[in-house]
């Protein structure tokens, strides 16, 4: 599964090799168990990405088999959207966690985008 930390001034994300559904009910039960709020959601998260990635070929193959959307910004950018699970404090938070599970190689590779990019979120 990919997870996408959301803070206030930027992003990190990282692929952890757990199912999703673990994750999210050990977030479940550690908010619980510290009677901390907490908001869940299905979602999408996106993040900006330069045209000029050597990746981008291999992201509107993963558009094509609608494993991610890859939509045009301007000459100089492409916005990735990913389908998921929003987890934040409150409805309102824009600090959170986005958590979503695809295909071993796609999440392999937005990783090593994460890794060698340049991107931010969108």
């Amino acid at each position: 599964m990919l997870k996408l930390t959301y803070t206030e001034n930027s992003f990190s994300l990282e692929y952890l090799e757990v199912s999703l559904t673990d994750w999210v009910n050990q977030r479940v039960m550690l908010a619980l168990h510290s009677a901390t709020n907490i908001y869940i959601e299905s979602s999408q998260a996106a993040f900006l990405l330069t045209c000029e990635s050597s990746h981008l070929v291999d992201l509107k193959k993963l558009n094509q088999a609608n494993i991610v959307e890859v939509c045009s910004c301007d000459a100089s950018a492409v916005e990735v959207i990913l389908k998921g699970t929003w987890i934040a404090s409150h409805q309102d938070s824009e600090v959170g966690i986005f958590v979503t599970s695809l295909s071993k190689s796609a999440e392999l590779l937005l990783e090593r985008l994460a890794q060698t990019e340049q991107f931010c979120y969108a």
